[in-house]
């Protein structure tokens, strides 16, 4: 069953110094929800309490009614696929990276999955050793974009029911880009989504865009009606030339 994320009352304090506040708000099943808003307003700790690296101080979140909190870490975390903009990738081979969290997945399995992600182009054509080659600590050995498309591989080799994507083609070139999306539209079909993004391209993908401002949410809309009426979220997206012509 596709999943729905319920946020009730929720406030997160970091050191006495409240970041959240009485957020609420409720992601249907199978749709893609953008959520935008200046740094430090509070994007990445909302998406950071779904797989529960820390839980929030007052409210609850939920996924099909189930409060997270009495849910197996485990469990939870297997539900959850997680690509961001500062991509965490381990000292070991690309293949060993892209299967990291489906561990009985074949080569063939991996090498489909980087296919989806636009990664197999480079890894079987650049890099020395293909799918063997170590990429170093934290993927130092990989450009900022390459190791957003493993990290894209994982996630859809992972086949999770919730995918974060936390800037998750920040650093990737514009043509990657547009192939990464055409992917995406695809593979977020019967999953609930997640994104964190202000590319203007990206977020006419969404089927809702949640608006955040000093740890609240200030507005919920399609991209058209946003981009009619609020003026933080046309700043965001750099709309501006857009909403005077």
């Amino acid at each position: 069953m596709t999943p729905a994320v319920e946020v009730h009352d929720l406030t997160v304090a970091y050191h006495t110094q409240p970041v959240l506040w009485d957020v609420d708000y409720i992601a249907p099943p199978g749709q893609l929800i953008a959520i935008v808003g200046p740094n430090g307003c509070g994007k990445s700790t909302l998406m950071n309490l779904l797989p529960r690296f820390y839980d929030p101080n007052l409210g609850s979140l939920s996924i099909n009614g189930t409060d997270l909190r009495s849910v197996r870490l485990a469990d939870l975390r297997q539900r959850i696929g997680i690509v961001t903009q500062e991509t965490l990738l381990f000292d070991d081979t690309v293949e060993n990276n892209i299967r990291y969290g489906s561990p009985g997945a074949t080569h063939e399995q991996v090498v489909a999955a980087a296919e989806q992600a636009h990664a197999h182009r480079f890894i079987s054509g650049t890099l020395a050793e293909g799918y063997h080659t170590i990429v170093g600590a934290g993927g130092n050995r990989l450009s900022g974009g390459q190791r957003q498309r493993v990290a894209l591989a994982r996630a859809i080799l992972r086949d999770p029911e919730i995918l974060i994507l936390d800037e998750a083609t920040s650093q990737i070139d514009v043509e990657s880009e547009q192939l990464i999306h055409d992917v995406l539209e695809k593979f977020i079909q019967g999953r609930t989504v997640f994104m964190i993004t202000h590319r203007p391209n990206t977020l006419v993908l969404a089927d809702r865009i949640v608006v955040m401002d000093a740890g609240r949410i200030v507005d919920v809309g399609s991209f058209d009606e946003l981009a009619q009426r609020c003026d933080l979220f046309r700043r965001l997206a750099h709309l501006q030339i857009r909403a005077t012509a």
